[in-house]
């Protein structure tokens, strides 16, 4: 009988997640065996794809969701200032790359573009002057403009302030060093980068159909979906990154740590314009406040995107249901998702979230006029024939226990880890990829404690010089590494003014 092939980590799905641990580990320790396997015949086909994300880079600078109101009207700004933080780790491991020299261009991935938040109404006005108070007031968010007056709004976002009524109460902030970012070219340049390694393969069309426990390790089975031929590798380590995917394969995994998630599919759609005549009077991403009763990632947001040097415009999202899991799975996903662990909080969550499913549903509904009302509430004067509709990519929603109401449905990402630290992965969604890095950290630290301590401290250390914790309070080290990061990556000009850090 063959022997199984033999590596140290197998990681499972070709997207953001992957491609960054893979890269990671690589730089970590250059002697490591790993492999990527990924359904699809390319990388970054699924959430990672420019079409399929709404492609900001998250760093809270305009996203409303992020810094809550409370009902006495204070502004809590601490997710806010860590995703910020976070988006930061993110920029040094791509600095780091570039300044390699066998990286590749930064600019085929990352481009500075405005990010403005923009609200309506009285309530909305006095809420962002609240936000912009306290946000400013921290080094991250010291660079932000605030302003009610409209011939300044029309010179921050022209195409949004023509067609308006003279009375309308508006108000809006600006930060200028914000970004737009391409993660399915960063990516695929992450994977190019990887595959030039020794030791190391990306292998596509493939399927994993089974994980199973072996001594300290897995054994994993994968089908090659065009042969159907099949083999078995062993792996000390498994990373489960294949976004909607992740979670049937962790509960495969049979692991403890698996027992009670559950997952909640949100598809997305997006209206798309590529007239140049249009897009060139919006060179911004400009975030509002969400209906009552949306989810949070249903924030509508205009945005600039730069997908392989050509600039489009985004409308959206616009939300909907299916039970499908990947943007290219099965309408079967959902229901083969059921479980006895996680069974009690999905139906916890389903008699909880009636307003929730009532919306998805109406969204679905909604025909092409009622999307573009929606965009006109942003730019009044579109035009239907410059816009089409998009589908975006999947998001399953964490479902999970609560001692309280049986199950709650969770917004965001969560890392899942075998107690072992044999397998981890990676559920849920938004802001997932801005923070990719600082997830994939926190996951090298939970399932290689040692090493991260030992062996590896000082290469880690090198590659990421502050972390967020640090960041978060140490206003001239945060100006400082920004600084070095801008320039690194190529979103800001190295002057003769700009201070040099060794």
């Amino acid at each position: 009988m063959a022997h199984n092939e033999a590596v140290d980590v197998v990681l499972v799905g070709a997207g953001i997640m992957s491609a960054t641990l893979a890269v990671l580990l690589k730089e970590l320790d250059p002697a490591i065996k790993l492999e990527v396997v990924e359904l699809m015949d390319s990388g970054a086909a699924e959430s990672s794809n420019p079409w399929n994300n709404a492609g900001t880079g998250h760093a809270g600078l305009c996203e409303l969701n992020y810094t809550p109101q409370a009902a006495d009207g204070t502004v809590d700004i601490k997710k806010a200032v860590h995703i910020n933080t976070q988006f930061e780790v993110s920029k040094q491991f791509w600095s780091y790359l570039t300044k390699q020299g066998t990286f590749g261009s930064c600019k085929s991935f990352i481009s500075p573009v405005p990010h403005l938040s923009f609200v309506q109404g009285d309530s909305g006005v006095s809420f962002l002057k609240s936000r912009f108070d306290v946000l400013s007031k921290h080094h991250a968010f010291a660079d932000m403009e605030y302003t009610e007056d409209k011939a300044k709004m029309a010179e921050w976002m022209p195409l949004m302030m023509p067609g308006r009524a003279q009375d309308e109460v508006l108000a809006a902030t600006r930060v200028m060093n914000g970004t737009d970012v391409n993660f399915g070219a960063l990516t695929n340049q992450l994977l190019k980068h990887l595959t030039s390694a020794p030791d190391t393969q990306v292998k596509y069309c493939k399927r994993v159909t089974g994980l199973k426990r072996n001594g300290s390790g897995w054994t994993v089975s994968i089908k090659d979906v065009n042969s159907g031929s099949s083999r078995e590798v062993d792996a000390k380590f498994v990373f489960l990154g294949a976004g909607g995917a992740a979670l049937p394969l962790l509960q495969a995994s049979g692991i403890e740590e698996s027992k009670g998630f559950g997952g909640f599919p949100i598809s997305g759609q997006w209206l798309r314009c590529d007239n140049p005549e249009v897009v060139k009077h919006h060179q911004a991403k400009v975030y509002s406040q969400a209906a009552v009763g949306s989810p949070p990632m249903s924030v509508p947001h205009l945005d600039t995107r730069v997908v392989d040097g050509k600039k489009s415009l985004l409308f959206g999202p616009y939300a909907g249901f299916t039970t499908k899991f990947l943007k290219h799975g099965s309408f079967m996903d959902l229901p083969l998702s059921v479980r006895a662990g996680n069974i009690g909080p999905m139906l916890a969550v389903a008699k909880n979230n009636m307003d929730l499913t009532k919306y998805l549903v109406s969204e679905v509904m909604q025909s092409m006029e009622q999307r573009l009302d929606s965009l006109r509430r942003f730019y009044p004067e579109a035009k239907a024939e410059d816009w089409r509709l998009e589908v975006a990519g999947q998001r399953v929603q964490i479902i999970k226990k609560d001692p309280k109401k049986g199950g709650i449905l969770q917004f965001g990402t969560e890392l899942v880890s075998a107690k072992d630290g044999s397998l981890a992965a990676l559920l849920g969604a938004s802001p997932g990829a801005s923070v990719t890095v600082s997830i994939m950290l926190e996951l090298i630290e939970k399932c290689f404690p040692a090493k991260a301590k030992g062996e590896w401290a000082g290469k880690l250390a090198e590659i990421f010089p502050a972390r967020e914790k640090v960041l978060e309070t140490d206003a001239a080290l945060y100006r400082k590494i920004n600084t070095q990061n801008n320039i690194a990556l190529e979103l800001v000009e190295e002057s003769s003014e700009t201070p040099s850090y060794a």
